[in-house]
């Protein structure tokens, strides 16, 4: 076991105060593309770019097209959790992880039995009526064939933070209170480039900033350990 793992076992060992600030890669080991890697979605050709078909006024203006592109990329019904996720949970259980910051839409953590999860983007899980308020579960979503409509008539939308979109200023604070009174910050499976979400690391002011990705980030010189490593099987060992 190299330097950087016992470091990561020890600091976990030691604390009870943990936070978790994860991204994109926490569920690719669940079979779920990123975004901005060289296979991600990013980087895949559209009639449109990724970002403009996400954004609320393509939603707005052309509807049917962002629930085509959203049914066949943004939607993965069948995936599990995975090491990650499970020993994250694990952790929660035993009283020494206190939250868990995660920019995913896709609901992985509390699949995997996490209960305090502060979603940044919302979630794919929840869908609501934009006239009536209607709440509907993922399958209202999946089994339309067009625009989901509420019975009501209103269109039926993903719970989730689009472009041009704000982030709920709940969840943020809720993530700014846990990050900046953690012990131990865990941040993995992101490039911590998208703001303003990348921007709540800001507010760690501890010594145990553990970074585990697999490629560089641009808080790579702040971070107390770094690892590499897959993050299924880093997780795993502590």
């Amino acid at each position: 076991m190299n330097d950087a793992i016992q470091n990561l076992k020890n600091a976990v060992a030691g604390s009870d105060n943990i936070v978790f600030f994860g991204g994109a890669g926490v569920s690719t080991e669940s079979g779920i593309p990123d975004f901005r890697s060289a296979d991600g979605i990013y980087n895949k050709k559209y009639d449109y770019p990724p970002e403009k078909i996400l954004s609320y006024s393509f939603f707005m203006q052309h509807t049917s097209e962002f629930y085509r592109f959203y049914r066949e990329k943004m939607l993965y019904p069948d995936a599990k959790p995975n090491k990650a996720h499970y020993a994250l949970a694990k952790l929660e259980a035993e009283g020494k992880l206190k939250a868990i910051v995660t920019q995913n839409v896709d609901g992985l953590h509390h699949k995997a039995g996490s209960l305090n999860v502060l979603e940044l983007h919302g979630s794919c899980s929840r869908n609501y009526c934009m006239t009536c308020g209607e709440v509907f579960p993922l399958e209202a979503i999946i089994q339309s064939d067009d625009i989901p409509l509420c019975p009501c008539g209103g269109i039926i939308r993903p719970d989730v933070v689009l472009y041009e979109e704000s982030l709920d200023q709940r969840i943020i604070q809720k993530s700014i209170r846990a990050i900046a009174t953690a012990d131990v910050l865990i941040v993995g499976g992101t490039s911590l480039n998208v703001y303003p979400a990348a921007g709540l690391i800001d507010y760690y002011g501890g010594d145990k900033l553990i970074l585990i990705n697999k490629s560089e980030t641009p808080y790579d010189r702040h971070a107390n350990i770094i690892i590499r490593n897959s993050i299924g099987e880093t997780l795993s060992v502590t």
